[in-house]
């Protein structure tokens, strides 16, 4: 930390600032408004400045995200600052970080994951409906592709169209005009944004499974930084953190991102963690699906004494058992392998192709 990053606190101490990068939405500055009051819980002599920017992705609103091809939509602006040392740690969402990250980059942080499922919210005409009994030909909006194909699968009386914006915009485009039924959006955005009283619907893994990492928050900090790096691994959840490892090794495995319909579901019972992942074409006529499981049992003597921090599909959780993190990475490559043994990778292609041509 350099001299200028520090400022006196009134009391003749010296005390470090410490600049916080967010997106400048609604939603992403009360995520990050929740990780600097835990920071500042644990250290109350730390002084922080959050610094609101805007991304790719937030300028971007004409474009399905699935066609902008565009693996860092929401992170690469953040990720500059932080190279520029112009911020010290970025608070995401976990799922839009892409599995790989730029040299230089790790996740220093994956915070306790809030519900990660899918919720519908109907258009106030539609109230005490459900995605089973809305009419016929109901047009339903999401942007993401992993959505459309699974709920086109299982509604096949519904219709899905495009929808972008913020939290905020999307609910607007539902409330205000007779376009859509209604929206899907993911519970944990709308829990934080204390709209939980619009959620008419929690969709359950038969119906729609949930983005890699979704609900999840991540801190992200230059890889070199070991005081920065060791001051925010407190926040780490250790159940979350296993789950989110295992997911992104299996995207990661898949060469999956936004542009292909990749979903998970994954949940700790007793010492055991369960992965289950899918790949669906674009219509959700096709796809793959399957369960695996792996012990993240570990004893106190596994923890990880190293030298140099180990990251793991970008993660870096030194506090945490490095054999159940290499478990459960495992566990998210073999199960990726098992299906693309089955043809996951051509079911990956078509959709990819279809996208690109839509």
């Amino acid at each position: 930390m350099t001299e200028e990053q520090k400022s006196p606190d009134g009391n003749g101490k010296v005390s470090r600032v410490i600049r916080i990068g967010t997106r400048k939405s609604q939603l992403a500055c009360i995520q990050t408004d929740s990780v600097a009051e835990k920071l500042k819980q644990l250290y109350p002599d730390l002084h922080l400045e959050i610094i609101g920017m805007t991304t790719t992705g937030d300028k971007i609103l004409d474009t399905a995200l699935s066609k902008i091809g565009e693996k860092s939509l929401f992170t690469k602006e953040l990720e500059n600052a932080l190279e520029r040392n112009e911020v010290d740690l970025v608070v995401h969402s976990l799922k839009d970080l892409p599995t790989t990250l730029p040299p230089g980059f790790t996740i220093g942080a994956v915070l306790k994951r809030e519900n990660p499922h899918d919720a519908v919210v109907l258009h106030p005409k539609n109230t005490g409906k459900t995605l089973d009994t809305l009419p016929e030909n109901s047009v339903i909006g999401t942007s993401s592709l992993r959505r459309a194909a699974q709920l086109k699968k299982r509604f096949p009386h519904l219709e899905f169209k495009d929808i972008r914006g913020n939290l905020n915009t999307r609910l607007k485009k539902l409330d205000e005009k007779a376009d859509y039924a209604a929206i899907i959006l993911a519970a944990a955005g709308l829990r934080r944004m204390g709209w939980e009283n619009r959620i008419s619907q929690i969709l359950e893994p038969e119906d729609c499974m949930y983005a890699v990492g979704q609900g999840a928050l991540a801190v992200e900090v230059r890889a070199r930084d070991a005081d920065i790096l060791e001051m925010v691994s407190v926040l780490h959840d250790s159940e979350t953190v296993l789950r989110c490892i295992a997911e992104r090794a299996f995207l990661r495995q898949l060469e999956g991102g936004c542009s292909v319909p990749v979903a998970v579901h994954t949940e700790v019972k007793d010492t055991q963690l369960y992965l289950t992942g899918a790949v669906y074409s674009l219509d959700g006529s096709d796809s793959l699906k399957e369960t695996m499981q792996t012990s993240i049992a570990a004893d106190d003597k596994s923890l990880e004494q190293v030298d140099e921090p180990v990251q793991r599909v970008g993660v870096t959780a030194s506090k945490i058992s490095g054999e159940a993190q290499d478990r459960a990475e495992r566990l998210g490559v073999d199960l990726a392998n098992l299906l693309l043994s089955k043809g996951a990778k051509e079911i990956l292609t078509v959709a990819r192709q279809l996208n690109d041509a839509r």
